[in-house]
């Protein structure tokens, strides 16, 4: 069932062309009923029927401990109604905002993979399945931040954001090995169930900062985040859904879910107060330098990202709450905002925030939802925000009585949230009408209906929180360690809490926010012209980085491959010669090897022989002549495998040497004449390199034959061909049974060669045109 529901969004990928053919519009549209439909199913299966704890399992590579193993928990349902209700809104509203777009079949694709294989991390219990979806969230984020690829920023973008990502998908593989290494288990209930085992292990620090560094550069914390504002040059529904509602959500979750793992740890703890409070305040600072709607939206949402980072290192059964909490409602307004901006974009032709206000008499309902979101952003009063806002609070002043920085840290964040909430969903707004271009105009209803949806929802959820009270409570269980029950049934959400230091709080933010705001025309100035050196700013470091990958990359493709078909060979050889000597002499014992073996007349007759053509090979003057010598060389090799018992194999080797001698003739009459340009140095070292490494191979060969074979391998495939495999011949059933995989791989490789020479004899030259 939660198979089918990951599977479905890539199924109907494969259909998106054959959709498109019933006409853009229509296609659209069926296509955007998936989310919806999944959205309906998680939420009537698992939010309503209370079905929750859900576990399914399918053998995937049990021997390995790969099995697709997927839960529904309360943690995992809420995100993945975010999934597929942010889905939802984006995919219709998608519909009209590329409705001109020639590659919007494409788009669907793109985004239907990416929020299947959302869906596949939050829902998977097994790491290494969720790491299969994890890439593949990168891959198809680089499709779609990079989805208008004619421009050169968005495809420099969409490479930022894969590398940063990718490499930090590295690490997190390594560090699920290590844990695998520490635990012997694959699965997060394992995992989680076994700290003291982790934390006392040699390896803890190792596995916990390479996991670290995935959730890290995912979900674009410090010194990472710099490619979460640069990926703003996608395409607004995009950044909608990818950059505020999922896949930079995707970090978050993996650290709250492997947090009752690493929980109680000073380094986790730590590292993720430091790393997120830092995210938090300079994201936060930095949106208000920002003029562009999308880019004040990406800043706040690296702060929001970072908050979320420092509750979590915050560790309390509170501060997992407030960060549930703040997660639910910062999906809300801000997935509401990003396609606010789509619409100020499409009505008013500019995101530019000094160019545009007033928009509230041309565009009244995007004004409603635009209203509702920024003072949910703002924790104002009865907005699901605030109850948010009031939880950050309460877990900052709780933790703070040890760390003064962390409450600090907290407040001037929220204070900048909400002078950053009046600029991009307020000012555009109200005040004098301006604008760019032409009369602004209402968006299309289908557009315009998401994103009033999601507004209004952030507002029903602070009128009523008994809604998402119980899931909430539920998945703080989920993410907390040995949760005590008296705590979890008191974590009931209310809207209202007393006259309190938190509340006296949350209204000094706002008073100050708004003083901020009523003096922004002297203070924005300022703010603006305050920069890191250049030195210090991480995008400079990716830059550079990514210079010296480039010309490593230059200058390793121009030694290894620089066209030159003796250097490859000369290449592979030395690898050859360098790693078998090197284990031969360093790990294993020559005086083993025996020189003294009974040869019989017809074994030498075949040695002289096969050395004679192999001489006749190097000295002829034409290529016939090689040819010739060449085909003897392989025919008598032939004839040793079936001397040693390998009819099989000595028929393959007749058969391709009398091809291969086939195919030379043929070839030979196309070619020049022949001509030797090679120097005499050139022949030294060719033959110096080909008797070192012939003298290596006779040495591992004696080593092989001087030291009895373990027979248990002899012995399960003899026993075991026939009766598996169903084959008699014990070397067919091992290439086409025991090694399928290796087997069909090289298939694929013949075939796409196949493939490429046929390509190849086909084209046609042009008039003009030169191969």
């Amino acid at each position: 069932m939660l198979l089918f529901s990951v599977l479905s969004g890539i199924f109907v990928a494969c259909l998106v062309p054959f959709l498109f053919k019933l006409g853009r519009k229509p296609g659209s549209l069926i296509i955007s009923l998936v989310p919806l439909s999944l959205f309906l199913f998680y939420l009537f299966n698992f939010g309503i029927s209370d079905n929750l704890g859900y576990y399914e399992s399918f053998d995937f590579f049990p021997a390995l401990g790969v099995n697709l193993n997927f839960v529904m928990d309360s943690y995992a349902l809420i995100f993945a109604l975010i999934i597929t209700g942010i889905g939802t809104v984006v995919f219709f509203y998608s519909s009209y905002y590329l409705a001109e777009n020639p590659y919007l079949d494409r788009f669907y694709i793109y985004i239907l993979v990416f929020m299947a294989s959302m869906l596949g991390i939050v829902i998977s219990d097994n790491m290494v399945i969720m790491f299969i979806f994890w890439e593949f969230t990168s891959i198809s984020s680089f499709m779609l931040i990079g989805f208008k690829h004619r421009e050169e920023k968005s495809r420099y973008s969409a490479w930022q954001a894969l590398l940063v990502t990718g490499s930090g998908a590295l690490a997190l593989l390594a560090g699920i090995l290590l844990l695998y290494l520490i635990t012997g288990k694959m699965n997060f209930s394992e995992i989680n169930s076994m700290p003291q085992i982790i934390q006392s292990s040699t390896l803890f620090l190792p596995a916990m900062f390479l996991v670290l560094g995935g959730a890290f550069t995912k979900s674009a914390q410090m010194p990472f985040h710099f490619w979460l504002p640069n990926a703003m040059e996608a395409p607004t529904p995009v950044s909608a859904y990818l950059h505020s509602a999922t896949m930079v959500k995707a970090g978050i979750y993996l650290m709250a879910r492997i947090n009752p793992a690493f929980q109680g740890a000073i380094e986790w703890e730590t590292t993720l107060s430091v790393f997120g409070g830092i995210t938090m305040l300079f994201a936060a600072y930095m949106a208000l330098k920002q003029i562009d709607l999308k880019r004040i939206l990406a800043y706040t949402t690296l702060s929001v990202l970072g908050t979320l980072t420092l509750l979590i290192g915050i560790g309390t059964p509170a501060a997992m709450q407030a960060m549930i909490v703040y997660l639910i409602a910062h999906a809300l307004y801000k997935g509401t905002l990003f396609l606010v901006a789509g619409a100020i974009d499409h009505g008013t032709g500019t995101r530019n925030i000094d160019e545009i206000g007033g928009l509230k008499k041309f565009m009244p309902i995007t004004a409603i939802a635009a209203t509702l979101a920024a003072l949910s952003m703002a924790g104002v009063i009865p907005l699901f925000g605030f109850i948010g806002k009031e939880l950050l609070y309460e877990a900052a002043l709780e933790h703070s009585l040890v760390d003064y920085a962390t409450f600090g840290a907290v407040f001037f964040a929220a204070l900048f949230g909400v002078v950053a909430a009046g600029m991009s969903g307020i000012f555009p707004f109200f005040g004098k009408a301006k604008y760019p271009n032409e009369k602004p105009h209402e968006a299309s209803f289908i557009m315009t209906t998401g994103f009033v949806i999601t507004a209004f929802l952030g507002l029903l959820f602070g009128l009523v929180p008994m809604l998402v009270s119980d899931n909430v409570a539920k998945a703080t269980s989920d993410v907390y360690y040995n949760l005590p029950l008296a705590v979890g049934s008191s974590m009931q959400l209310a809207l209202w809490h007393g006259f309190n230091s938190v509340l006296f709080l949350s209204l000094g933010t706002l008073a100050l926010g708004i003083g901020i705001l009523m003096f922004r025309a002297k203070l924005f100035p300022i703010i603006r012209k305050i920069n890191l050196p250049e030195f210090l700013q991480p995008s400079k470091a990716y830059d550079v980085s990514t210079a010296i990958l480039i010309g490593s990359a230059r200058l390793t493709t121009k030694i290894l491959q620089n066209g030159y078909l003796r250097n490859y060979i000369t290449l592979i050889l030395l690898t050859l010669l360098l790693l078998t000597s090197y284990s031969l002499f360093a790990f294993s014992d020559l005086s083993v090897i025996s020189l003294y073996y009974p040869v019989t007349f017809y074994e030498i007759t075949i040695a002289v022989i096969i050395s004679i053509s192999a001489v006749l090979v190097i000295k002829s003057s034409g290529r016939l002549q090689a040819v010739a010598a060449l085909g003897v060389v392989g025919i008598f090799v032939a004839i040793i495998f079936s001397i040693y018992g390998a009819p099989d194999l000595a028929l393959t080797q007749y058969s391709i040497e009398t091809l291969t001698v086939i195919l030379f003739v043929l070839v030979i009459y196309k070619l020049p004449k022949f001509l030797n340009y090679s120097k005499f140095s050139h022949r030294l070292q060719d033959f110096v390199l080909a008797a070192l490494v012939g003298l290596t191979m006779t040495i591992l060969i004696l080593m092989v034959t001087a030291n009895e074979l373990p027979p248990e391998f002899k012995d399960y495939y003899g026993q075991t061909s026939y009766i598996l495999g169903k084959g008699r011949n014990i070397v067919n059933v091992i290439l086409v049974d025991y090694r399928a995989l290796d087997t069909l791989g090289e298939i694929v490789v013949l075939s796409l060669a196949a493939l490429g020479v046929f390509a190849l004899l086909k084209l046609k030259k042009d008039d003009g045109d030169s191969i």
